[in-house]
């Protein structure tokens, strides 16, 4: 994308994404979190204005503070309608959904989808990320892409280690399977003590606190008591949205979790948060 060109981009897009819409020097257009509505009239304003020679719809495949999934579907169904270059940033849904393909085969679009960007760094546990797309933009990425040409090429260390982590998340469906149970238990957990873990889908599970000063002092008292869940207040989060997100993982086992809840308890009541 270019100055030329106009990018769709849902409002709570992660930091990377808008700072990627920036550097583009094409048009950036908000559209509100999920709101199919508000992103096909928006679309159709682009359009219709005859002011870009191409635009793209971008998102997150899983949104990283909250949880929930992108509504892809009808994102598709939008871009279909209207011509629009489809992107998913897939970091937080790569190796989690879509038996570890992603968001994007989670729901059976993997040939509607333009891009896929995803990490290396998170559920794969190394360093490192990855654009899937058609062998055509592919190769035309290899010549374009300043980050791609002007930087050095993983260490045989990592590329060892991201094969390994590769083969293994295609082999076998046990980590998942642990982690989505994990998750779901951390969630119910927190649920029954009372706590808001707003609407996540995902292992992602935020625990809302509200005011920025309280939720860093919620931190600090959790980490203070053996659980180590950092704040996350504004600017990363809208004013006076602040949490601490809890990334639970296969490698956590119930009693460890359990042993957090008892934390997260007497915390929220010492606080009087509960």
């Amino acid at each position: 994308m270019d100055k030329d060109d106009a990018i769709l981009s849902d409002e709570l897009n992660h930091a990377s994404i808008i700072d990627g819409c920036r550097l583009s020097k094409a048009k950036v257009i908000a559209y509100k979190h999920s709101d199919i509505a508000d992103l096909r009239a928006k679309a159709i304003l682009a359009k219709e204005s005859g002011l870009y020679k191409k635009i793209m719809v971008i998102t997150d495949g899983v949104f990283s503070m909250d949880g929930d999934i992108a509504k892809l579907p009808e994102i598709v169904e939008v871009a279909e309608e209207l011509d629009l270059i489809t992107y998913v940033d897939d970091a937080h849904g790569s190796g989690v959904l879509g038996a570890g393909v992603g968001t994007v085969k989670h729901f059976g679009l993997s040939d509607k989808i333009d891009f896929q960007m995803g990490t290396l760094s998170k559920a794969l546990g190394v360093i490192g990320g990855y654009v899937a797309g058609k062998k055509d933009l592919i190769d035309w990425l290899k010549v374009r892409s300043r980050p791609f040409l002007f930087s050095t090429a993983s260490t045989p260390g990592d590329v060892a280690a991201c094969i390994t982590a590769i083969d293994i998340l295609s082999n076998s469906t046990e980590l998942q399977k642990r982690l989505w149970e994990n998750g779901n238990y951390l969630k119910e957990g927190l649920k029954a003590l009372g706590f808001d873990i707003g609407a996540s889908q995902t292992p992602i599970t935020p625990c809302i606190i509200g005011e920025e000063k309280q939720t860093q002092e919620f931190s600090r008292k959790l980490y203070e008591n053996g659980v180590y869940a950092k704040a996350i207040i504004f600017p990363t989060v809208r004013k006076g949205m602040g949490r601490v997100r809890n990334m639970p993982t296969a490698a956590h086992t119930r009693e460890m979790l359990d042993k957090a809840l008892v934390i997260y308890k007497k915390v929220g009541l010492e606080m009087k948060i509960l």
